[in-house]
């Protein structure tokens, strides 16, 4: 501030109002990389940034869990619609210790015959299998499952979750 100005009573006793009314403004914009990574956001804004990689958050995950999520939707959407893609929502999505199979029909495939039968089922089908540990199995696992697999699989492929319990801790 200019020594002119420095001077003046009035504004020294006002300026300090602006700096507590910015100073936390300020605190965010300094601190933004921690806010926009899900591994250090706040616990309250990851359902934010959620809603930034078009991930539905659903209640009953557990903070870790939505960490992870968030912080792997980018990757999860470049493998959208392939069983890989659907393998590995599964598994962030059924918690620690589950285990996926994903069995499809093989809507694309190629035979190295010309004119050859083409691999795979031409119904098409999806049928995803989740084993998760007995201490993890709740009666809201498995629609909420069902309801990642419809989000993942083409909406013209019919398509079945089977959720059973493994050994593992806790059984």
């Amino acid at each position: 501030m200019p020594a002119i100005l420095q001077e003046d009573d009035f504004l020294q006793r006002m300026l300090p109002a602006f700096d507590d009314a910015i100073a936390p403004v300020l605190a965010v914009l300094d601190n933004l990389p921690a806010y926009v990574d899900p591994r250090l956001a706040p616990a309250d804004f990851l359902d934010w940034l959620a809603g930034w990689v078009d991930i539905r958050v659903d209640e009953a995950w557990s903070v870790p869990q939505r960490r992870e999520i968030v912080a792997g939707a980018v990757a999860l959407h470049r493998r959208s619609g392939t069983a890989g893609g659907i393998a590995d929502a599964v598994r962030l999505a059924a918690g620690p210790g589950s285990t996926v199979e994903v069995v499809e029909s093989g809507g694309i495939a190629w035979s190295p015959t010309p004119g050859g039968d083409l691999p795979g089922s031409s119904e098409l089908a999806v049928t995803v299998r989740v084993t998760v540990p007995k201490r993890s199995l709740d009666d809201g696992l498995e629609p909420r499952l069902v309801r990642v697999v419809r989000t993942l699989v083409p909406v013209h492929v019919p398509c079945t979750v089977e959720v059973r319990t493994g050994g593992g801790s806790g059984s």
